[in-house]
């Protein structure tokens, strides 16, 4: 099991910016698929981003395509997630996921590695 740790979230207003990182430890890095899962109060925990070593390819939920992007540093065993024109419904724990398997949704039943979240809040 790979340890995770987020960081980077914060108090932002309504259009700002903020970049979250999730370090990873573990010699394997690479081998990984890293996510970023959200929640928000008395909501369920649902799929933002992940990003797969193997052949590159990202994935967007619909609600932030366009806005964040997200980034791996396998030097750094970090993956970053840049999220751009935040909205007030973009407010939730976020949380930092991992899985050495191939996965064909973005569930969270998918990831077997999990950070302990990190706060971010939009004002309006």
């Amino acid at each position: 099991e790979v340890q995770l740790v987020e960081s980077g979230g914060g108090l932002v207003q309504t259009g700002g910016s903020l970049r979250l990182s999730c370090a990873a430890s573990t010699s394997t890095f690479d081998n990984y698929i890293i996510g970023w899962f959200r929640q928000a109060p008395g909501m369920e925990r649902e799929g933002v981003s992940y990003i797969n070593h193997f052949d590159g390819s990202t994935y967007y939920a619909d609600s932030v395509k366009g806005r964040f992007t997200i980034s791996r540093d396998n030097a750094k065993n970090t993956v970053y997630l840049q999220m751009d024109s935040l909205k007030p419904e973009d407010t939730a724990v976020y949380y930092c996921a991992a899985t050495a398997f191939s996965i064909t949704t973005m569930t969270t039943l998918e990831f077997g590695s999990w950070g302990q979240g990190t706060q971010v809040t939009v004002s309006s």
